[in-house]
This record gives C-alpha cells, structure tokens and sequence, in this order.
C-alpha cells in the first residue's frame, strides 16, 4: 500500500485554522492528526471538542485523533460523535486495554494504541491482532518539534515482525520528528502512517512539503 501521510494539527497556525485545514484537504496527505492533550498525561495542553468538532465539519479526509490523556474511556463516544475514524489510546495510561480496544471499535471507529519511546513494543503481542493501529512515538509526547528517537527503527521492525508473525493488518504509524531525510528508512523499516507536524507546517510551501513526503516514499517498501 501507498505511505499514508497525516499532517499534524498540532502545528497548524490557530488563527488561520481554516486556511490550513483546507490546505490538508487539497494536498496529497491522507489523514488530519489530531492530538488531544490533557496536561496530566503529558505536559501540555492542546484543544479540545470545539476544536475537534470545527476541524471535522471542514476536513475530507480521514480523522486520527490521538489521545494523550488520562482514563480515555470516559470519551470514547464523544471521539466517535465528532467524526473521529481513528481514535488512539495510550497503552500507558489504559488498565484494561482490551476493554478500551472493544469499546472504541463499538462505538464505531477503528482502534489504535500508542507506545512512549521507552515501552516495548511485546507489550502488545496479546492484543495486536484486535488493533487497526499501532503509533509508535518517536518523540517523547506532549510537544511538537522534538528531535527523532533514533532507536524507533528497530521498534518498528521488531512491531512489523510480531504484526506478520500474527497475520495480522495492523497499520504502524510514525508520530514525531519525521522529516523528508528518515521517511524513507521508516517505511523500509515496516512504517505505514507517518505524522508530521512541524515539519509540514512551518516550511515554506506546506503543500509542496507533502508532496515530496509522498514522493519520497512512493518507491520504497517493507
């Protein structure tokens, strides 16, 4: 399959936030990344439902709402009537996963999990072949513009690995620090979601930024 690209809202401009959500409509990227912040999970606060709820009545492509809060079950069919495709959790902050995992899939949206940069990824080898999703942070969580985790291509690998072994259809997806220089070597490594944020969105010619994401990994496989 073609490397999906998600330009993350994070890094948008809030004051011409309609402007760049366009902007992601008319470009090749694939999904709008949206990571909600809690400020106790992590240290930051992003947005909330307003927010959610404006992006989603613009956006025409698929919405990935990624939560990094605490006890997330409590809003799980608020993601899911705001439009959300994907919700993902954090495997650090769900005692019962599995649980979470159902729920969210009930309420009608695919189910994702979220790994820190220091979880392994065999925690999820019980639970793999119920995910849709599985993001690997390749920065630590909470702020935008941070400097690639190197050790996240052999998390990728070992997480493609145990993903074949299952016969599972688990997508990996790549949040953090991706740029134009490591995109290809992570879809080689078994990547097939890649988030950008900063990159995107503070270059010059945003579109023209992920257009070359795109072109950058078009040839290149797992």
């Amino acid at each position: 399959m073609s490397t999906l690209i998600a330009p993350s809202i994070l890094a948008a401009d809030f004051g011409n936030l309609h402007r760049d959500v366009h902007m992601v409509n008319d470009s090749q990227a694939d999904w709008f990344h949206l990571d909600v912040m809690d400020g106790v999970f992590v240290p930051n606060i992003s947005f909330g439902m307003p927010v959610i709820k404006s992006i989603a009545q613009e956006a025409k492509k698929t919405l990935d709402v990624h939560l990094m809060i605490v006890d997330p079950d409590r809003y799980i069919q608020t993601f899911a009537d705001l439009g959300t495709d994907v919700l993902t959790v954090h495997y650090e902050a769900c005692t019962h996963l599995h649980r979470t995992i159902q729920a969210t899939k009930a309420a009608g949206m695919k189910a994702g999990v979220a790994l820190n940069p220091h979880t392994p990824v065999h925690l999820l080898s019980d639970i793999i072949a119920d995910l849709d999703l599985v993001c690997i942070m390749s920065v630590n969580p909470g702020f935008g513009g941070q400097s690639f985790i190197e050790n996240t291509y052999d998390k990728v690998r070992a997480l493609r690995g145990m993903i074949n072994d299952k016969g599972a259809s688990t997508l990996i997806e790549i949040d953090g620090g991706v740029k134009d220089n490591n995109a290809a070597a992570l879809v080689e490594a078994g990547a097939d979601v890649l988030v950008a944020g900063s990159f995107v969105f503070r270059s010059e010619d945003p579109t023209a930024t992920i257009s070359n994401l795109k072109s950058t990994t078009a040839a290149v496989s797992y």
